[in-house]
């Protein structure tokens, strides 16, 4: 028996997140389809990150346990082969037989992207939010330094969160404006649910001037959901990578 970790890209729009739901397609669930077909053994694998419906990866981290001969580079191969085309496996090797993706150190980075212009783009519709009203992307910058640090970021955590503990460290928050895009770009060690999303929202009303930046320091202090922005829509969301202590 040995570990395979896979790295795995996907446009989630078609996908009701990445863990397995009774109520549709998830990415874990056609992976593990997948995976059981070409290995004929069945197996669940155990993903790093449970995005959520819409939200998009160019990196999640997956691990599973097979018997199997083929060597674990190649095995991303051969599963791109039956995956569909908005799947796809960028790298597959092998780990520690006791090493589990959600229990060791790691920094997780998230990207959520708004098309600031007067107009929509069609091409951009699927990974990028489109806001009509300009956004002073300064003053995003300064709200956002406010969320560096250990904080408890309960204002910014889904109401319907089951995590006991509340308290997360972000290691960076920044703002750019990439010509009509404004990205938003955050590193931590783990988020709540919700929590990036909800970031965006809030940030999204600073640079809206709906509220100031010092706002966001108050926010945080309040530890209390209804004082932050709206929840941003998911598919503005794509995780960039995970990056593992061990590796």
């Amino acid at each position: 028996m040995k570990r395979i970790m896979l790295i795995v890209a996907y446009e989630g729009t078609n996908y009701r997140g990445w863990q397995v739901q009774a109520n549709g397609i998830t990415i874990e669930s056609v992976l593990n389809e997948q995976l059981s077909r070409l290995l004929k053994e069945e197996i669940t694998v155990i993903g790093a990150s449970r995005t959520d419906s819409g939200v998009h990866s160019l990196g999640n981290a997956a691990v599973f346990d097979t018997n199997t001969r083929i060597p674990a580079d190649k095995l991303s191969y051969a599963l791109n082969q039956r995956l569909p085309e908005d799947i796809a496996v960028q790298a597959s090797f092998e780990v520690p037989g006791d090493f589990h993706p959600r229990k060791c150190n790691s920094k997780k980075t998230y990207e959520y992207r708004i098309l600031n212009r007067r107009f929509p783009m069609p091409t951009l519709r699927r990974d990028t939010y489109f806001y009509y009203y300009p956004l002073d992307v300064e003053k995003m910058n300064r709200a956002a330094s406010y969320l560096v640090g250990t904080h408890d970021f309960k204002s910014f955590c889904s109401i319907h969160s089951q995590a006991a503990d509340s308290v997360r460290h972000v290691y960076s928050c920044t703002v750019e404006r990439q010509g009509d895009v404004v990205v938003i770009r955050i590193t931590g060690a783990g988020f709540l649910y919700n929590m990036v999303r909800i970031i965006a929202g809030t940030l999204i009303q600073v640079g809206g001037k709906e509220m100031e930046p010092e706002a966001v320091a108050e926010i945080l202090k309040k530890k209390d959901r209804s004082f932050a922005g709206p929840t941003a829509p998911a598919h503005g969301l794509t995780m960039m990578g995970i990056e593992f202590e061990d590796f």
